[in-house]
Parts: structure tokens; C-alpha cells; sequence
């Protein structure tokens, strides 16, 4: 009803303004204000929309997290998990007016945009590398160099070459290099995830915490058998990542003070590692095979499908076991955004429309048997 009002308003306001124009002078000046009257009521119906739809978002995001500790709590008791331990309903979908044009008045607080965080691109990646530890990862003349390195560390750790190869192909479409980026075209990303298997920041400051002196380990065993510029440099190399475990060590063992490192410059030097073909290996492969030892501390036995340790791999170890466990006929009516936080879920398109947790396991496979016959995946499976 309002939006018909506004149609007859108009005409309406513009008419009365051109009458009471007496100079020639006066007539763009009347006609505008008359345009700006009209267009403040449509600026008002959209920011009402707007805040309603905002309502219903935040109390459904709300009910998902309440629901998620819910489950953690039966978990910790080892209660079984139910069908109403989720969220059955999507997401609300906002299908109010769009905004229109012209300068937009400060929107009221309910709506105000939430803070966007900023993210880093590899070349702020090694910036940051070279201001805090005067170092720069050693990266691959050709990214076969590091697909061979890849493979043998992670068949060493215990990875199968399907495992490996399959994830590969779903998180970077089959053709992607070491240096891949969420999203990232030109000069903007999507997000901080790079390399195979997508690491953000908080992965590799998480990695380097809980397997760094296990990675000096294997860095120093590997300069034994080096000499001059090549031992030197290992040597430089292996004093970097110690003064970074210090760094991921300094806090708690827990996400979120992993993230708080993550979103920050000195964090983003700790995720250059991931582009070093010494280190990147290794935490491509922990990042896999952390998830792997996760579900079997957990009594999960049966080997994960790729399509199984991608849940995992994308939406954390523990949330990802709760999709791999689950039920088949449970899989069909659960939505995935019990499975997300809300910024992560909206920057997913496949998780928004592949919505139930069968629907996105079969996408999953089916997009791995797809992006398994590019290039890169062949070139990654030629080397296991």
C-alpha cells in the first residue's frame, strides 16, 4: 500500500512545485525537493524492511548457536544427538524493496552494516613476512616442485593420494597452485584461504602452535644433509618459524585467540609459511590429517571419504564430525547453516543453495569426480 502511495505522491508533489515555481530560477530547485520528499519516504520503507528482515537473521542466527552448544553439551555426556538438537528451518531471505537510487540517508543503528575485516592477499603476505622476520618463504619455480613435495609428506604422514588429490580438486576447481586465493581477482580476495586444501590465517597460526616444534624437527633434520647457501638458508628458515611457534604459542590453544593473531599483520607473515615448499606441505597435510585423527580419537573408525574430511576441512573438525556421523535420513532435513557461523554461511554460495547436509555431501563428490579430470588434479595424482 505504501509503495502505491508513494507512485501517486509524486506526481503529485511535483505538480504543486512547478506551480508555485514563479522564476525559471526556481524550478530545478522546486523540483528537487519535491524528488528528495518522495524519495525519503522510500528510503524510510526500505530501511524498515530492512530492519525487520535484520530481526528475524539475528534471532535465527541466535537459535542456530544456542542449538550448537546444545549438541556440545550432549556430546560431553554422551547423550544422543536428535533431530530437534538443530535448527530444521533456512535462513530467513530478505525479499523487501530495494534501495533506491540516489544519495542514502544514515541508515538507524539495527541495520548499520557489520564491521568487514580486512584481508590480507599474498602479497600482504610476504610484506608482512619480510617487515617482521626479515624472511621470504621459498616458493616453487613450477608448482609441479610443490605438488612432488606435497605428496611425499603427506603419504609419509598417513593421507591417501584420493584423500589428497579429491580435496584439492573441490577447493581450488582442479587447476589451482600453492599460491591460490579464495576469490581473488586482481587485487581483491573473498577471504584469507590459500593454497590446496584453502588455509586461512587462523589454520596456519593454529598449525604452527599445536606442530611447530615437530616441524623445526624435520627442518633441522633436513639441513643435516645440506651444505653452503642451501644450509644457510634452512638454518635462517628454521629460526623464523621457532620465533613464530613462539608467537602461536603465547596464547591459549583455542580458536578464537588463534583468529585474534590471524587478523592481525604479524599473523599474516605466520600464514606465509603456507607458500614455503619446505613448510606449506606440511601444513597442508596436518591440516587433513588432524581432521583424520580427530574422528578416530572420537570412535570414528570407518576411513573418511574426501567427501567426508571436506566437511571437516571447511567447517572445523569438531562441527564437521557432527555432519559426518550424522544419519542418513537425519541428512536430508538438517540445513547446513546449523553447520556455519553467519558471515561464513553467506560467503558460501554452495552451502546456501545446496542447503541440507545430503544435498551438500553430494555436490561435494560430485563436484570432486568433475574437478578431478583438470589438469591440476591429474598433475597432483600423476606425482602420489
Amino acid at each position: 500500500m505504501l509503495s502505491k502511495a508513494i507512485r501517486v505522491l509524486v506526481p503529485i508533489l511535483l505538480l504543486v512545485s512547478l506551480l508555485s515555481a514563479t522564476r525559471a530560477d526556481d524550478l530545478p530547485r522546486a523540483v528537487a525537493d519535491a524528488m528528495a520528499q518522495a524519495q525519503a519516504v522510500t528510503w524510510k520503507e526500505y530501511y524498515s524492511a530492512r530492519a525487520a528482515f535484520e530481526a528475524d537473521a539475528s534471532a535465527y542466527w541466535t537459535s542456530i548457536a544456542e542449538k550448537r552448544r546444545g549438541r556440545n553439551v550432549k556430546r560431553r555426556d554422551r547423550q544422543q544427538i536428535a533431530l530437534d538438537d538443530y535448527v530444521l528451518t533456512q535462513p530467513p531471505v530478505y525479499t523487501g524493496p530495494k534501495p533506491p537510487p540516489g544519495p542514502a540517508p544514515e541508515p538507524p543503528p539495527e541495520i548499520q552494516p557489520r564491521p568487514q575485516k580486512i584481508i590480507p592477499v599474498v602479497a600482504d603476505l610476504l610484506k608482512a613476512a619480510s617487515d617482521f622476520y626479515q624472511w621470504a618463504p621459498q616458493q616453487p619455480a613450477n608448482d609441479i616442485d610443490f605438488k612432488r613435495a606435497y605428496a611425499r609428506y603427506a603419504v609419509k604422514a598417513g593421507l591417501t593420494p584420493g584423500q589428497a588429490v579429491r580435496v584439492y580438486a573441490f577447493e581450488t576447481g582442479g587447476n589451482g597452485t600453492h599460491a591460490s586465493q579464495s576469490g581473488f581477482h586482481g587485487s581483491h580476495a573473498i577471504s584469507t584461504a590459500v593454497g590446496y586444501n584453502q588455509l586461512l590465517t587462523t589454520n596456519s597460526v593454529e598449525l604452527i602452535a599445536e606442530q611447530g616444534n615437530e616441524f623445526v624437527k624435520e627442518l633441522k633434520e633436513r639441513a643435516a644433509g645440506l651444505t653452503g647457501p642451501a644450509r644457510k638458508a634452512m638454518e635462517h628458515k628454521i629460526a623464523v618459524l621457532k620465533k613464530m611457534v613462539a608467537l602461536a604459542t603465547s596464547v591459549p590453544d583455542d580458536w578464537w585467540q588463534h583468529e585474534k593473531i590471524g587478523d592481525a599483520p604479524q599473523g599474516w607473515a605466520l600464514h606465509a609459511m603456507v607458500l614455503d615448499i619446505d613448510v606449506g606441505p606440511m601444513l597442508q597435510t596436518h591440516k587433513l590429517l588432524t581432521s583424520v585423527m580427530f574422528a578416530r580419537q572420537k570412535g570414528h573408525m570407518r576411513p573418511l571419504t574426501a567427501a567426508e574430511l571436506e566437511m571437516m576441512n571447511l567447517t572445523g573438525d569438531g562441527t564437521g564430525l557432527d555432519m559426518v556421523t550424522m544419519p542418513q535420513a537425519m541428512r536430508e532435513q538438517v540445513p547446513t547453516s546449523n553447520f556455519f557461523q553467519r558471515s561464513g554461511y553467506e560467503r558460501n554460495p554452495v552451502a546456501i543453495r545446496y542447503n541440507t547436509v545430503a544435498k551438500l555431501l553430494a555436490i561435494t563428490d560430485s563436484r570432486m569426480d568433475a574437478n578431478s579430470n583438470q589438469p591440476g588434479a591429474k598433475e597432483l595424482a600423476s606425482v602420489f
